[in-house]
């Protein structure tokens, strides 16, 4: 084939080389609370300590509530809050961004309430205990579509078998991804989404329960184990 003027290519139309190509760019994706906390807590690994004080400013509520509804004693969930915490201080040079920073805090977290409830139940008991669902006044979290504020959700949350509890808290109350969740209890996202689900509809039906057979000021009912 005969070459064509001087720098045009013979295999591409005329009109198509006089046409500029600009580059498709991915689209920037805008940084998310995740990220930000992640970004921190790699920072605080690095030895900045406004870093640290970001990150557990940021994920305090979000430790406190779940070790609230996990722990076998609410009145204790700021220490196992505060434990949490140190403990992350201790392993941050474990921690390399592979998760979310929240994710990993949570496994923490988890943890310190396993041990706390192993050591609870290893000492002998020297004085007799209310039941913990007495021990503190509930309130119901805000923003929580279908639950009453009349209705402790705490108690209800408690009659619950403690692996829908967990996944429960975790989705719908922490707000972990169902796959953030499962890494957390260490099972697969089927089984999170399986419990999530059963634990919603136990929630439902006793809250159904309540309302056609719980007086005025009662406590809440019983959550039946569907």
């Amino acid at each position: 084939m005969r070459a064509g003027a001087a720098g045009r290519s013979p295999w591409i139309p005329e009109k198509e080389q006089h046409q500029v190509i600009t580059p498709v760019l991915p689209a920037v994706r805008e940084e998310t609370r995740d990220d930000s906390i992640t970004s921190w807590a790699l920072a605080a690994r690095g030895g900045d300590p406004d870093a640290f004080d970001l990150f557990a400013r940021a994920l305090h509520a979000d430790v406190r509530r779940y070790v609230r509804f996990l722990g076998a004693d609410p009145q204790s969930a700021e220490d196992l809050t505060q434990d949490t915490f140190l403990r992350a201080l201790g392993s941050l040079h474990l921690f390399e961004g592979r998760s979310s920073a929240r994710t990993w805090l949570m496994s923490i977290a988890r943890r310190a309430v396993i041990d706390s409830i192993r050591y609870a139940t290893s000492r002998p008991r020297l004085t007799d205990t209310h039941d913990w669902q007495s021990a503190a006044e509930r309130s119901q979290p805000r923003g929580l579509p279908g639950f009453d504020e009349g209705i402790a959700l705490a108690d209800l949350l408690d009659a619950l078998p403690d692996e829908r509890r967990e996944a429960f808290v975790l989705t719908q109350l922490v707000g972990l991804p169902y796959a953030e969740a499962a890494d957390v209890s260490h099972c697969p996202v089927g089984t999170v989404r399986s419990r999530v689900a059963r634990a919603r509809n136990s929630l439902i039906a006793a809250l159904d329960d309540a309302e056609r057979c719980t007086p005025a000021g009662a406590g809440a009912p019983a959550v039946a184990a569907a």
